[in-house]
This record gives C-alpha cells, structure tokens and sequence, in this order.
C-alpha cells in the first residue's frame, strides 16, 4: 500500500515538473518567491487595518498565529523530525526532474508554502463576511493554489508534501476563525461558521 503511494507521489510529480515550458518556468519561480508574498501580504494586512479598523486587533493577531504556526509546525517540527528529502535531492528521481529555480533545502515534508498560503486563504473564508469581499476571497484561494502547484512544479516537493500541508494550514485557519468568532461575536456573521 505504502508503496503504491509512494509510487504515484512519483508519477504526479514527474508529470507535473515534465509539463515545463520557458513561461511557466517563471511564473512559478516568481510565485514561490519569498520576496513577491511577504509584499502581498504586507498589503493585506494594511487592507485590513483600513477595513477593519479597530476589529483589525482581532482579526490580524489571529491571522498572523495562524500563518506562524503553519510555518514552524511544517518547517521547525515536521521537516527535521520525517527527514525525507526533496525530490531534488532523491538519488533516483533528480536526473528526470526540471529545475528552473535550483534545489531547496535538504527535508520538504510538509510544504511550508502550502500550509502558510492555506492557513491564511481558510481563516480569512471564514472570517470574513459572508457574501463580502468575494474578490479578496477569490484572490487568497487562487494564490494558495498557485503556491501549491508551484512547490511541485519545480520539485521542491512531492505531491503529498503539498496535500499534507494543505491540512495543516486547512486546520489552523478553521481554529483561528473559531477563535474570532468567540473574541469578536459582534463580528458580521462569517461564511461559514466553525462548529463550537
């Protein structure tokens, strides 16, 4: 079982990093860059701030935690403590790969990308008015996707280092607006709301 797993983990990967072309090589080498989301979401957060004023005390520290802990859970507990390496660095898959934008870090399971950019798109679904502001939902789910498809696009992971970072940022972002919802109850209604 574990090996057929394992098997097609390989194939999805293989497919999608041979599905290469000179334009898509960098879009998701300028997608997966640190220095093109941390702007984007410098710009939320002020967004926020002018939308939301002083609910903004809530909404930004939950935010915020949520999107912290994506990124240590993935990157400071689960990355050291698996150790399984990137496919960049597998001995037996590194000669098949294309790699437009090098080869990461030594570990890639969870996808800190993956969970940082699902963390934040979930809370801010739920958290935000239900049937407001779809533009800005639209935008954080399309970005989450295009973060997740870029990770495996340039074999800085497998698939399932993706989808397991999908559920913990999925997670994370449903107990940060189940917490909004207990901290602000004067909030507007949110899309859908957590279960107590």
């Amino acid at each position: 079982m574990l090996e057929s797993l394992r098997a097609l983990d390989h194939r999805l990967l293989l497919a999608l990093n041979g599905a290469h072309s000179p334009a898509l090589d960098r879009i998701m080498v300028f997608a997966s860059d640190r220095y093109v989301w941390i702007p984007f979401y410098a710009v939320l957060i002020i967004w926020l701030l002018y939308h939301y004023q002083h609910r903004a005390k809530a909404v930004l520290p939950l935010l915020i935690a949520a999107v912290a802990l994506a990124d240590s859970i993935t990157s400071k507990l689960f990355k050291p403590f698996v150790g399984r390496p990137r496919p960049c660095h597998a001995p037996d898959l590194a000669p098949l790969l294309h790699l437009p934008d090098g080869c990461g870090g030594a570990f890639g399971f969870m996808s800190s990308h993956a969970a940082n950019s699902t963390a934040m798109a979930v809370f801010l679904l739920l958290a935000l008015p239900a049937g407001r502001f779809r533009g800005l939902k639209l935008w954080v789910c399309c970005w989450a996707a295009l973060l997740a498809y870029s990770r495996v696009y340039l074999a800085a992971h497998y698939p399932s280092d993706v989808i397991s970072g999908w559920l913990v940022g999925a997670l994370l972002g449903w107990l940060a607006a189940w917490a909004f919802a207990k901290v602000d109850p004067y909030w507007w209604p949110p899309a859908t709301p957590p279960a107590a």
